[in-house]
């Protein structure tokens, strides 16, 4: 009785471990969730053209279609790259805290800017508020081990859809209920961004990432450095540095060689360039679609505008079709081009549309055409992404979508410069989305194109695919068989075609036939030991194949069930091959 005190003494602190970690990552996740929650309570970003094209900032329609909103493509493909680096590098809360600061900036300079370079800035700001979004989507996998991924990445993404969701709806009430004015909504959204920053101070910093703080193994190479520098106390200084730089590019040079590897895969290359060229006609529609709202309905009564009631709806459908994309379950690699083919068309349909709405009467045509284009882009990206995520790793994965969005971004960039620039076409924005439109349905050609090509391969492929008779019922492992056979036994050739054998059920062999692949892989893969066939001496466990290993006949007639009547000519390929073996082994 003695003894036994201590043990259960020890044993008591042991056991609150897993539960105080379970409520530790807990309240971190929850805490991070309600961040990126208020972090979109923006009841005035709904607002921002109309606000701007009213009385309050009194801008032309031109300048903010062709010289300010321009802006925003162009400095976000400039900081997108540094952005997604710093934010590895830096372990995600100091661009966190970058990301609110940037928001900040924003509206500052939109309650208090007075000219267009004011509003240029204030694009600059915004496209770093959106390249920062990757770090708190890459930021709550850091807390957490690799079996949580999927629950937090849900609470994650729900809080923040959840926060634009009431963003829009409580900008909506307080425009059209409480007839509360286009600025003081804007002041409203700087006190809850202040609100934002202030709770990103508080985020726990992780001690690891994914590319350039990996903990132990990132780790390594500094170990090794450090043994170099002692040995070499002259120059160990730079040579510890060029080491650790030279490991780092080794890393990112294998990545790149995985990448380019990855991407001979045929779903990946689609999934991937859909994520190019649609999301930058996505987002292009995106920044202009206020502009063109207010020029179909350029009316000065602010409770007569539901920019806030458009964008509510339209995230609210982007959840449900991104949580109904979860449960679509066809031939990926056959029809992944005809669904592409399909939503792409219709996409270019609800563009269109938009470009052909010019009355005040039909604003709401526009708004419902909107909402079924942003919710048909968020049902794609949904498949878009586990298809892309489901066979790389999590590092591999990351650098895939960064890569998808650089070039996005390149192609979103050219398109503006050529279209909406001042210093290209310049032109208005209902031409625009014409063009959008056109650019649409070029692409659903093209996949619909593709997907013909599939279906013709396909056809071909079935109408070649059935063999004669003969060659069918052998595999490619009994024609290579029956070649290596017919050298050591040519000299038998001249004898009569004798019977096979019959053999009992102890030998383990069983009869050899097309009913059974596994079979005939193992006779040809253990023809070595088939000499136990004469041998009065049962070896059933050699033969016996599965997880348990029995003997007797019930063991056998379970584990090679065979047809009563086999072909001629087939059923005897493997007991001849043992044939040969034994009388060659009797000889010698």
């Amino acid at each position: 009785m003695v003894p036994s005190s201590p043990a259960v003494e020890k044993q008591v602190p042991m056991e609150p471990g897993p539960d105080r970690e379970l409520r530790s990552w807990r309240c971190l996740v929850c805490y991070l969730c309600f961040y990126g929650f208020m972090a979109q309570i923006r009841p005035g970003e709904s607002f921002i053209t109309p606000y701007l094209l009213g009385p309050d900032k009194n801008f032309t329609r031109e300048q903010v279609t062709n010289e300010i909103t321009p802006v925003l493509p162009y400095s976000y493909l400039a900081v997108l790259v540094p952005v997604f680096l710093l934010t590895d590098y830096l372990r995600y809360t100091p661009v966190l805290l970058l990301q609110g600061l940037s928001y900040v900036s924003v509206w500052l300079l939109l309650l208090l800017g007075r000219s267009v370079p004011h509003m240029q800035l204030m694009e600059l700001f915004y496209s770093v508020t959106m390249a920062a979004r990757i770090a708190y989507s890459s930021y709550i996998f850091s807390l957490v081990q690799p079996a949580r991924y999927q629950r937090v990445a849900g609470y994650s993404r729900a809080a923040v859809l959840l926060g634009v969701f009431t963003s829009s709806v409580l900008g909506q009430l307080l425009v059209t209920a409480g007839g509360v004015s286009f600025s003081t909504l804007n002041y409203i959204s700087l006190a809850f961004l202040a609100f934002s920053v202030v709770l990103a101070l508080f985020l726990k910093r992780p001690k690891r990432s994914l590319f350039f703080n990996r903990g132990a193994a990132g780790r390594e190479p500094s170990a090794s450095a450090s043994e170099l520098e002692r040995m070499n106390p002259g120059a160990g200084g730079k040579l510890g540095r060029a080491l650790r730089a030279a490991c780092r590019d080794w890393v990112l040079a294998r990545m790149l060689r995985e990448l380019g590897d990855s991407l001979r895969r045929p779903q990946l290359r689609l999934w991937s360039l859909w994520w190019v060229f649609n999301s930058a006609g996505y987002y292009l529609v995106v920044y202009y679609v206020h502009i063109l709202w207010n020029e179909v309905n350029p009316t000065t009564d602010s409770a007569r505008v539901y920019n806030g009631a458009a964008d509510a709806a339209s995230t609210l459908l982007g959840a449900i079709t991104s949580f109904a994309a979860g449960f679509v379950k066809i031939r990926w690699a056959r029809w992944s081009k005809l669904l592409i083919a399909g939503v792409t068309a219709t996409q270019a349909g609800l563009v269109f549309l938009l470009s052909r709405t010019r009355h005040a009467s039909h604003i709401w045509l526009c708004y419902a055409a909107f909402v079924l284009f942003r919710g048909s882009y968020q049902f794609l990206v949904t498949i878009a992404t586990f298809q892309i995520a489901a066979s790389l790793s999590k590092e591999l994965c990351a650098l895939v979508f960064g890569v998808n969005a650089f070039f996005a971004t390149i192609v979103k960039t050219v398109i503006t410069f050529i279209v909406s620039d001042i210093r290209g076409l310049g032109l208005p924005v209902h031409q625009q989305f014409q063009l959008y439109s056109v650019y649409f349905l070029l692409l659903s050609i093209i996949y619909f194109l593709g997907a013909v090509l599939d279906g013709l391969r396909h056809c071909q492929r079935g109408r070649h695919q059935p063999l004669p008779l003969a060659q069918d019922l052998k595999s490619p492992t009994e024609e290579k068989a029956a070649l290596a056979l017919s050298v050591p036994d040519k000299d038998l050739r001249s004898l009569p075609p004798a019977r096979s054998p019959r053999l009992s059920p102890e030998d383990g062999l069983g009869a050899a036939g097309p009913g059974s692949g596994e079979q005939r892989q193992s006779d040809l893969a253990m023809t070595p030991q088939a000499t136990g066939f004469l041998s009065p001496v049962p070896a059933p466990s050699a033969y016996t194949p599965g997880p348990t290993r029995a003997s007797g006949p019930d063991s056998a007639a379970e584990t090679c069930p065979q047809p009563a009547v086999h072909p001629p000519g087939v059923s005897t390929l493997g007991l001849q091959r043992r044939v040969s073996v034994s009388v060659q082994n009797v000889s010698q």
